[in-house]
């Protein structure tokens, strides 16, 4: 993948601390930000009161992407966000300089629209023991532990619950549950170590052909340089 890193490189680096908005629902769309580090929240709040997360982003990925005039969901700092935004219409103008970063938005939009898709079909068709599990996967994919099976959780058991359609209680369960099953090892605070990545994967109602090959690959790259 392209990193917009350069794009940004002459805006100045701001900080949020946890807790904090970046940019509010129904806010003018006027800048769009890039994650240095930490992990936003992009959530949307109905008339009733509920929180519906959309989806969680991290280092390197692009917030506030809007195509209309205000943003249609709110960006919230779960730890501490270091970040850099920029104008919306610098950027327009950025992207018609470069057509790489041009395509690589273009790519980038695309899979945001795969991932909804493929959430949608997460609330309405998995149960709840197979919520958690795809969602784990998806962390696991963002590489977020170096040896290939820490999954890092920085967000709150809440969050997870209002992401997946489900109560904190029901997420509290089901992950202890997987660790029962050995699915799953505590690790350090916020983090879980995989034990079996096709177990996972099994249990998430995903094919776990890929994900075995990986696991032999871990195995061999552990015996090989012990």
């Amino acid at each position: 993948m392209i990193d917009f890193a350069p794009l940004f490189m002459r805006q100045t680096v701001e900080t949020a601390q946890p807790g904090t908005t970046i940019f509010f629902e129904g806010d003018a769309a006027r800048h769009v930000f890039r994650i240095v580090r930490g992990t936003v929240r992009i959530c949307r709040f109905l008339s009733d009161g509920r929180r519906l997360i959309i989806g969680f982003l991290g280092a390197a990925d692009l917030v506030g992407l809007s195509f209309r005039n205000r943003y249609m969901f709110a960006g919230e700092a779960i730890d501490e966000v270091v970040f850099t935004r920029m104008n919306k219409r610098t950027l327009e103008e950025e992207l018609q300089l470069v057509p790489d970063f041009r395509l690589q938005l273009l790519s980038q939009l695309r899979d945001e629209i795969s991932a909804a898709q493929d959430h949608m079909l997460l609330l309405s068709h998995k149960n709840a023991e197979q919520r958690v599990c795809t969602f784990l996967l998806h962390r696991l994919e963002r590489n977020e532990g170096r040896d290939g099976r820490t999954i890092s959780l920085p967000m709150v058991r809440a969050d997870i619950a209002d992401h997946l359609g489900m109560t904190i209680e029901t997420v509290s369960r089901t992950l202890t549950k997987l660790v029962t099953k050995g699915i799953l090892l505590p690790a350090d605070k916020h983090q879980f170590k995989v034990a079996s990545r096709s177990a996972l994967a099994r249990t998430a109602d995903e094919d776990p052909d890929v994900f075995e090959e990986v696991e032999a690959g871990a195995r061999y790259a552990g015996t090989r340089y012990q």
